[in-house]
């Protein structure tokens, strides 16, 4: 008993909070889910309460232990993943100030419209296009509203992770990991330091801003508000994405993941080569670790799997998205409508915030079945945009792309986007590669695992092309003429 080591892994997502026990071997011992509200307002504005969330993890590591014989000493580390771009402000006492704005939201468009003549300097130092999807417009609209006349002192802003090792460590470590650092729009990209010339044009006072550390740097120690008897590191913080891509095992140059949530991360490792693209991607970093930073092209899309919940809660047509892979087979393969799910505006490759989502191509004969299928098809469409981006950025052809999330479970989505991209798909058998990413590292960090024989634990189901060629290009010719319509009406 007394040589046990287990891992926390807490995955906290756009949709809820994922907590995640790992034995000594990096295998999952159980899980608890917990969901939480999204907040939306009558402008389409997408907050969270951060308390909620927070409460959320403190039951959810409790029912954790609750549902094993695990005495709470034998809890060695706590690995963090978190939604990026959301944005919280928060005081002293660890208090959110006001709900967090969360990365779809697009409330800060206005001030990026300002900012326009801005917009190649802050490529310049961060790699990123200007957006309100990124923290630092975000940041902007909460000193100039929620946030307005708070004294600088007393004020924190960050993303989710920041807030949580906060709020985790008693508020004795107030910090960000590289790769969340990386998605802010603060941080130079050279230098792996907050920009001061961004914090000036973007008017955010730099000691507002929590410390970069490395991905598997040491966040502090945490007793979960004593659940736990005794205080356990927190040894490895990542943005979602970049947990996913460790999971994943893409640690070289060239591999290539996308991670399939509410939203979707494409991500092409690109060592220590920091690219900036002429394709309408971004540069990140993937991590640093041990003080050496690794960078990544990526692109990201707002809404993926978020389209198969709007047809489940918003327009009733589905009762659980187990039934869309069904509907996907019973439609009519000839049906040629198409779904632009630009709901908040056209994301990478294109970066439209005026776009507006359309059904493109319907007949009388379109129903349920057929609108499902150009519903799942848009998510494999938009992921292929990207695709298509990145091969000529990175400069090398790209065989296979590894896909997680839980999407991915729908064996029909995974086949038409093995077919739209022209190459192979490997779909681990393991769930929640962002949980198990922080999970290895904060592990591999604190001497449990061995990083060479860890991540044999994971085994994937493949998908290869099958789609006729001329079928292919119609259905990607259509696609993108249905994108010129889109952008063109805006």
């Amino acid at each position: 008993m007394a040589d046990k080591k287990y891992i926390v892994s807490i995955d906290q997502s756009t949709q809820g909070t994922k907590m995640l026990l790992f034995d000594q071997n990096g295998r999952v011992v159980t899980r608890v889910d917990r969901p939480h509200r999204q907040i939306i307002n009558e402008l389409g504005w997408v907050s969270h309460d951060m308390d909620e969330i927070y409460d959320n993890i403190i039951s959810g590591l409790k029912e954790l232990l609750a549902r094993t014989d695990i005495h709470s000493k034998e809890i060695a580390a706590v690995g963090i993943s978190n939604q990026r771009e959301t944005t919280v402000a928060f005081g002293s006492s660890g208090k959110p100030f006001c709900p967090a704005i969360v990365w779809q939201c697009g409330r800060a468009a206005n001030i990026v419209k300002q900012m326009e003549a801005e917009a190649e300097t802050v490529r310049r130092i961060t790699c990123l296009p200007l957006s309100p999807f990124f923290p630092a417009a975000k940041m902007r609209w909460l000193l100039e509203n929620d946030c307005m006349g708070i004294d600088s002192k007393e004020l924190h802003m960050g993303t989710v992770d920041s807030y949580l090792v906060y709020r985790l460590t008693g508020g004795k470590v107030f910090a960000t990991d590289a790769s969340n650092a990386s998605r802010t729009q603060l941080m130079d990209l050279d230098t792996i330091n907050w920009s001061q010339e961004l914090c000036t044009l973007f008017r955010i006072p730099a000691e507002t801003l929590p410390e970069i550390m490395d991905s598997n740097g040491n966040f502090g120690e945490t007793d979960f508000e004593g659940v736990l008897d005794h205080k356990v590191p927190i040894r490895c913080v990542m943005g979602d994405s970049h947990g996913a891509l460790y999971g994943q095992c893409c640690h070289e140059s060239g591999m290539m993941k996308t991670t399939y949530g509410t939203g979707s991360s494409m991500m092409l490792n690109t060592g220590k080569r920091k690219i900036t693209s002429r394709h309408g991607l971004a540069s990140s970093l993937a991590w640093r670790i041990d003080g050496v930073p690794n960078y990544v092209l990526e692109g990201n899309i707002n809404y993926t799997g978020a389209v198969v919940s709007w047809l489940k809660d918003d327009l009733g047509l589905i009762r659980s998205a187990k039934e869309v892979n069904e509907l996907c087979l019973q439609a009519n393969p000839e049906d040629s409508t198409i779904f632009v799910p630009a709901f908040t505006g056209l994301s990478a490759p294109y970066w439209n915030d005026a776009a507006k989502a359309a059904v493109l191509g319907m007949s009388r004969t379109t129903k349920k079945a057929e609108f499902a299928k150009a519903a799942v098809e848009s998510i494999a469409q938009q992921v292929t945009d990207v695709f298509e981006a990145m091969v000529p950025d990175f400069g090398a052809g790209i065989k296979v792309l590894r896909a997680d999330g839980g999407p991915t479970g729908n064996p029909y989505l995974m086949q038409f986007q093995s077919d739209m991209a022209g190459c192979g798909i490997l779909v681990p058998d393991a769930e929640e590669l962002s949980a198990i990413g922080v999970a290895y590292l904060a592990g591999i960090t604190a001497g449990i695992y061995d990083k060479e024989t860890v991540f044999q634990n994971i085994s994937y189901r493949e998908y290869q092309p099958d789609m006729p060629l001329s079928v292919r290009e119609k259905k990607r010719n259509d696609w993108k003429e249905a994108i010129r319509t889109v952008i063109g009406k805006t």
